[in-house]
């Protein structure tokens, strides 16, 4: 029976190389390896060892000799006595001064020093299929158990770090001698004294700082945390909180960082790189110096097969691995999305308090596309074009990819999301928007010819004029001066009215510059406010959080199931898929064009060529390309028709592979009805015109276009405009836009267009 506060480990029963072992209920308070890891883990760590039975007492000398012999063995006994009682009272003071030092450096520890602090949390975010996109928080990986990780993890790290990890209680004087031996045989430190609970008491609860207090207290911990865990309870929090290098805290971060693996899928020489950068994980990672790491880990690797771990051909396989490269970041372009998460995260549940999973819209393997996509897109510019973004969403606004630059290793700032750029001609839209709900239509006829609002003359890209066109054509053929004459139709208040309902939320400035696209934007709103046009009206606003839980499955935040209002009207909407859908099929946007769709969209390239944009959509997915350089540089007469189109087609092919064709909503078709125009680029749908006298509320138009005027002065050179059908009786020289010719002559000539 073994004596009070005896210390009592887990044993096991069977002969040497068994491979079953059981660890009681009590032996641990949280999952653990399996049994067999975790039994041949302890056989290696302690090999089993029968300590011999200690020798009986010899037997008494026996007794005789003279009365001088007994005299002088009472005097002996009287020295040694004299001699024991020193050494007795010595070693009393001296442990009532170990005791008081003890006490003293106990005392001055912190009061949270006595409960182990819980571990900085972990937001895990998933892709709306539940895979792994990216781990966030101060540790950059979630907390795992033993039985979560490769057996070989916590063999790497004992034999390294602490051979005699199951022996010690805490604190190790064999391994503090065998490192003090080794250290001194080199000239230099090369081996640690301190054990694997030591090492944890410093990281929880102490300071890093080199001082005999800092040395004191850490032991008067780790004795405590033996009194109070057990090993593999101590081990599991060592792997969980100790920091690997390259922002990793914890086995499984370090694993994703830089094997882009689960803890639990580690090979032997990853094992071995892991437990290698405990020495020096700044210097040793494999992000930093791939040949040290290497190095380290080979060290590692002999450590284990010195300790029994490994056999020679595991030991001659992991050594003959290349040395891992680990970016120097993060990468992967998801984690633009996963930043862009944990900026929301407070916002929708407050502080972090406990591991959360976050739930997103992303589609992984749309991602990995749009990835590909925008990076071959760059490389293979010759056009001095060094970035590129791209965001997808759904008709809800579910961001389903979204890809801020051409390597988030390299750079980290998200220009889907944070870059603000002029939009070009691809702001074009929300114009024609205004005025198709101020009662133009794709049939009215517009000169696009020099115009000139206030100071400011805009001119077309090619410097030509083209007459007479439809609202229809000068979209497809994207020209400014038609666009201008518009916004000072309408009105500039109203366009930024339009393009606010929209989903624009950047400011925008009362100017009738505006209608070129001159108000700074960001590519993600830009790209939902295209998408009302792809859905049939309703908002759609980007969003890329689903829903927010607990590592337990308690829901901390829902995205709601509201139907989204309806903010353009049906009408509007065909007509403005009618012309969009133009701009693809015979327009500035034809390399978008996909087989089998039916594609709209808008090309924008700003002035200089700073920068060139793609937004479009079909009923599945509204997606938006941009392109160009961090610091304003030009690019090579890249138009947005060209390498945005060409990118917008690539990963919307890819996109679309395998899906049944939907058409737009909508079914309007230019040209085929007629859209009646009123003298002022509005319409009426009964209205008509004549030269006779006004009646009521009728308004007399000069050919200046100017309304209302004195009767007198039309003069025979104008034409009334009635209100409603024509009475009975009354002559009618034409229908306003009928779509006659004469007609439509007739009102270029009054009005200009």
């Amino acid at each position: 029976m073994a004596r009070r506060h005896e210390r009592i480990e887990p044993t096991f029963d069977g002969p040497d190389g068994d491979d079953d072992f059981h660890v009681s209920a009590d032996d641990r308070a949280v999952p653990t390896a399996s049994n067999d890891a975790r039994r041949k883990l302890r056989n290696k760590a302690a090999p089993g060892k029968t300590r011999s039975a200690k020798p009986a007492s010899t037997a008494r000398r026996s007794k005789g000799g003279g009365s001088g012999g007994s005299r002088g063995g009472r005097r002996r006994r009287g020295f040694f006595g004299h001699i024991f009682r020193l050494f007795l009272m010595l070693g009393l003071v001296g442990g009532l001064a170990v005791a008081a030092v003890v006490g003293y450096f106990a005392v001055k520890l912190p009061q949270e020093a006595w409960a182990i602090p819980d571990r900085p949390p972990n937001v895990k975010i998933v892709s709306v299929a539940g895979d792994l996109m990216a781990n966030r928080g101060l540790t950059g990986g979630k907390a795992v158990s033993l039985d979560e990780v490769s057996p070989y993890i916590p063999q790497a790290v004992i034999a390294i770090e602490d051979r005699r990890f199951y022996q010690h209680w805490g604190i190790d004087p064999v391994g503090i001698v065998r490192a003090f031996n080794e250290n001194m045989a080199a000239g230099e430190t090369v081996q640690g004294g301190s054990t694997l609970t030591q090492q944890l008491a410093k990281n929880i609860f102490l300071n890093p700082e080199q001082t005999i207090q800092r040395k004191i207290q850490e032991a008067i911990l780790a004795l405590w945390l033996e009194t109070k865990f057990t090993k593999d309870q101590i081990l599991e929090m060592y792997l969980n909180r100790v920091y690997f290098g390259s922002g990793a805290t914890g086995v499984e971060a370090a694993a994703r960082r830089y094997f882009n693996r689960s803890a639990a899928e580690v090979d032997l020489g990853e094992a071995a790189l892991l437990a290698g950068l405990l020495k020096a994980p700044s210097r040793l990672s494999p992000a930093r110096d791939p040949a040290a790491a290497k190095a380290r880990a080979e060290v590692v690797l002999t450590a284990m097969r010195d300790s029994g771990f490994i056999g020679e051909a595991e030991y001659a396989d992991a050594k003959a691995q290349k040395p891992t490269t680990a970016k120097s970041y993060w990468t992967g372009a998801e984690h633009y999305a996963a930043d862009l998460v944990m900026r929301d995260i407070r916002d929708l549940i407050g502080d972090v308090k406990e591991d959360v999973i976050a739930e997103t819209t992303i589609d992984l393997g749309l991602e990995k596309i749009a990835e590909k996509v925008i990076r071959q897109t760059v490389d293979g510019a010759k056009q001095n074009v060094s970035q590129g973004a791209l965001v997808a969403i759904d008709g809800t606004g579910a961001i389903r990819a979204m890809v801020g630059g051409r390597d988030y290793a390299q750079s980290q700032f998200n220009r889907a999301v944070d870059a603000k750029r002029q939009p070009g001609s691809s702001f074009k839209p929300f114009v024609y928007e205004t005025a198709l709900e101020n009662g133009w239509r794709p049939e009215t006829v517009i000169d696009d010819a020099p115009v000139k609002i206030g100071n400011w003359t805009p001119q077309n890209y090619d410097n030509r004029y083209r007459g007479p066109v439809t609202v229809a054509d000068a979209l497809r053929q994207s020209l400014n001066t038609v666009a201008a004459r518009l916004v000072d139709n309408v009105g500039a208040p109203a366009v930024i009215e339009t393009a606010q309902r929209m989903g624009i939320k950047s400011p925008m400035v009362d100017n009738a510059s505006i209608a070129l696209g001159t108000a700074e934007v960001s590519l993600l709103e830009l790209t939902g406010a295209f998408a009302p046009f792809a859905n049939g009206g309703y908002r759609a606003t980007p969003h890329l959080v689903n829903r927010i839980t607990t590592e337990s499955g308690k829901v901390l935040w829902e995205r709601g199931a509201e139907v989204p209002p309806i903010i353009v009207s049906e009408d509007v909407v065909g007509m403005m898929n009618a012309m969009l859908a133009r701009v693809v099929t015979g327009g500035t946007g034809r390399k978008a064009a996909i087989e089998g769709w039916q594609v709209a969209g808008k090309t924008g390239t700003t002035q200089d060529y700073k920068d060139a944009w793609f937004l479009g959509y079909t009923a599945n997915l509204t997606a938006g390309v941009w392109l160009g350089n961090d610091n304003g540089a030009k690019m090579q007469k890249v138009t947005g028709g060209s390498l945005p189109a060409q990118a917008w087609h690539d990963f919307m092919t890819a996109a679309h592979e395998g899906l049944p064709a939907m058409p737009l909503p909508g079914d309007y078709r230019i040209g085929e009805q007629e859209a009646p125009l009123t003298a002022d680029g509005g319409y009426g749908d009964d209205r008509y015109y004549d030269s006779e006298m006004p009646r009521g509320e009728d308004q007399y138009y000069n050919q200046a276009g100017n309304a209302p005027v004195p009767p007198a002065a039309v003069g025979g050179q104008g034409v009334v405009i009635h209100d409603g059908p024509p009475p009975p009786g009354v002559t009618v020289e034409g229908r306003v836009g009928s779509g006659r010719a004469s007609d439509q002559s007739l009102f270029r000539r009054l009005f200009g267009g």
